[in-house]
């Protein structure tokens, strides 16, 4: 608050949605162009666009990362992210259809995986980490 004025301010905040979604006893993870660890998957993840409500983007992220229609998003939790102002929102949802087809801008590659095969994924410290603990518990 300005001690002047009493101006309240609030910093502005740029949301980003991270999805766990299920296929029978398979989650969907992807490895990002930019990831600095060439062999770390993790769960999609995406920023919301303006006037967009978090499940919209959900469904738009998922499917324009890896050709895969969603249903039944659950939220899971938030986390701050790293990036000064972003907020981390965590989601689970349930494949409906479609065939894992990438976009090569943001993703290397995709695929189902099995709680038993993971790859490389992200410490459990991150919401990313989490939502995979959550899948192996919920779906081994």
């Amino acid at each position: 608050m300005c001690p002047k004025c009493n101006l309240i301010n609030y910093p502005r905040i740029s949301p980003a949605i991270i999805t766990a979604v299920v296929k029978d006893k398979q989650i969907l993870l992807g490895r990002g162009v930019n990831f600095p660890n060439k062999k770390m998957f993790s769960v999609l993840a995406g920023f919301v666009e303006p006037g967009e409500a978090l499940e919209e983007c959900v469904k738009r992220e998922i499917f324009e990362e890896a050709g895969i229609n969603i249903k039944n998003i659950q939220y899971f939790k938030s986390q701050s992210w790293p990036f000064p102002g972003s907020l981390m929102i965590g989601f689970t949802a349930e494949y409906e259809s479609g065939k894992i087809t990438i976009d090569t801008q943001e993703i290397a590659e995709a695929g189902w995986f099995k709680a038993e095969n993971l790859p490389i994924i992200p410490g459990k410290q991150t919401l990313a980490g989490e939502l995979i603990k959550w899948f192996v518990q919920n779906h081994s």
